[in-house]
């Protein structure tokens, strides 16, 4: 399991007012075209796609792929995704209610065949669940967030995007074997 079911109602409930879930568009869509067409990516998955699909609008790769979709917040992206070449985990993981963090990374390392993109908001998000708690349910540091990562990836890079966010870009270690 990889949230509560209250969670996934708050989150449902978020996602339908049409102004959460546009982080990975808006900032990351050009560095992730560029793995694509470098790495000849097939088969990608939007971990937390969100209920926009801000991502797709601004990937502009050379080559095609399959897109997937998954967002358990959203009702027609909840069904489980298959792995993907590559998974895409945009400011999603500080989304995570605390006891389900390991499952999830757990999760993104089954999901991802060759390469994860993944970002990371370490401090308070500008919105609120709608049972008014920060939306950002698992804030830490980097230096907190990335020995959860090197457990299950390689890390390939990492890239300090402001003050509270970052991002890495890595192999799935269990593979790299």
């Amino acid at each position: 399991m990889y949230c509560s079911p209250e969670y996934q109602k708050q989150q449902a409930k978020l996602h339908k007012t049409g102004k959460y879930g546009v982080a990975a568009g808006r900032y990351y869509g050009r560095t992730i075209s560029q793995i694509v067409d470098k790495a000849q990516i097939d088969h990608l998955l939007d971990y937390g796609c969100g209920s926009r699909l801000s991502l797709t609008e601004s990937l502009k790769p050379e080559r095609k792929f399959k897109y997937q979709c998954y967002d358990p917040g959203v009702e027609k992206y909840a069904d489980d995704p298959i792995p993907a070449d590559m998974v895409v985990c945009c400011d999603v993981l500080e989304h995570i209610e605390p006891e389900y963090l390991e499952d999830v990374l757990d999760h993104l390392q089954e999901l991802t065949e060759h390469i994860l993109f993944c970002s990371i908001h370490t401090g308070p998000a500008g919105k609120r669940l709608p049972d008014g708690r920060n939306a950002h349910l698992t804030q830490q540091p980097m230096s907190w967030w990335l020995p959860k990562l090197f457990e299950r990836f390689e890390i390939q890079s990492v890239q300090i995007r402001t003050e509270y966010e970052f991002w890495v870009v890595a192999n799935n270690s269990e593979l790299s074997v």
